[in-house]
């Protein structure tokens, strides 16, 4: 027998459900596309900027080591972490609500929203088997998907989905990782590509008492200036650093006897990301040049819907199938949620013309 046969002769799968869930995953086409899909910046704009697939992967990193820290499985957490933004339109945040007020204009009162979305996409819209749709996902992994934004009771989630996951209860240890994990990544990772943008600098974020606290652990380095990208590296590791420790701090003891809702940070900290949080907002997410290119993301989208619901016959194959099985508005919506910036640009482009 050669070395590798064995491996053909194993009955049963060598991994954990949740290892198997993350594989089935990241070889999802749902999972490629988010490498074009915004975060907070274009994709065309540069390669240093992230993206849906790079943040997810940060989250899922976090996630992964406060998990371990503290007992829990690893694999969940980063199952969950990866699929957390699988849902997520083109031009991030503001090609959903423009695709929710598209839906809601046509009547269609259940809207779109990006959590349901990634849940959608995992239990129903990846086809990746001959007998039924989905990835064929552990409950668990669904569950923390799902409702990892918690609390998570909305009107539009099917009540067949609310009886079998109880959206009224809290998820898994894990899935609140994720959520705080996802807070930590896009926090750091946005003031870093926020200041190599030039959108926003130090000295802006000196308003900020956690990133003064920060500041004074990075400058006691020595590593240089605030224009160097050594200094810049460093803020963001340090602020992680700071989150993640703050986070296991509070939590530790919670998880040890198992409170209910055990995840998080105390109250001041708390308040000092909320400020932050509220200053990104003002000085860089609403920065002149990012609404510019999310108006045109958003009149792409609208563009896109509009055309198709004129015309499904512009729909691929497989699309154009389910026409007779659900919605075209939901079909329409599908199709559009699945383009990752550069395709939707490319195709309201070839209907519209350059402009």
């Amino acid at each position: 027998m050669q070395p590798f046969e064995r491996f053909y002769k194993i009955d049963q799968d060598f991994r954990n459900p949740y290892a198997r869930d993350r594989d089935r995953i990241i070889h999802s086409g749902s999972f490629r596309r988010l490498e074009y899909k915004t975060q907070v910046f274009v994709n065309h704009e540069g390669d240093f900027f992230r993206t849906r697939l790079t943040h997810s992967l940060e989250v899922s990193q976090i996630a992964r080591s406060i998990t371990a820290e503290l007992g829990l499985e690893e694999a969940l957490a980063e199952s969950i972490a990866l699929s957390h933004d699988l849902g997520h339109t083109p031009f991030g945040h503001i090609g959903g609500d423009t695709l929710d007020k598209c839906l809601k204009a046509d009547g269609f009162s259940n809207g779109f929203e990006h959590n349901f979305q990634s849940f959608r996409v995992v239990s129903k819209l990846e086809k990746r088997y001959k007998g039924f749709d989905g990835l064929n996902l552990t409950f668990a992994t669904l569950e923390g998907i799902l409702k990892h934004s918690y609390p998570y009771k909305k009107s539009f989630i099917p009540k067949s989905i609310d009886a079998q996951f109880d959206l009224e209860k809290h998820p898994t240890y894990e899935a609140m990782i994720v959520d705080r994990a996802d807070e930590i990544a896009y926090i750091s990772h946005d003031i870093d590509d926020g200041i190599n943008s030039g959108l926003i600098s130090f000295e802006d974020l000196k308003e900020s008492e956690l990133v003064c606290e920060v500041l004074e652990k990075v400058e006691a380095e020595g590593v240089g200036s605030e224009n160097d990208e050594m200094f810049r590296y460093r803020f963001t590791s340090h602020l992680i650093n700071h989150l993640v420790y703050s986070l296991l701090e509070y939590s530790t003891k919670r998880v040890q006897d198992k409170e209910a809702l055990p995840i998080g940070m105390d109250k001041e900290l708390e308040t000092k990301i909320k400020k932050l949080k509220k200053l990104l907002f003002n000085k860089m997410y609403q920065h002149k040049s990012i609404v510019r290119k999310m108006y045109g993301g958003a009149q792409a989208v609208k563009g896109i819907y509009v055309a198709l619901m004129e015309e499904s016959k512009m729909l691929p194959e497989f699309h154009r199938n389910l026409l007779h099985a659900r919605s075209k508005h939901r079909v329409v919506a599908d199709y559009i949620a699945s383009m990752s910036d550069r395709y939707a640009l490319n195709f309201y482009n070839e209907i519209y013309g350059r402009l």
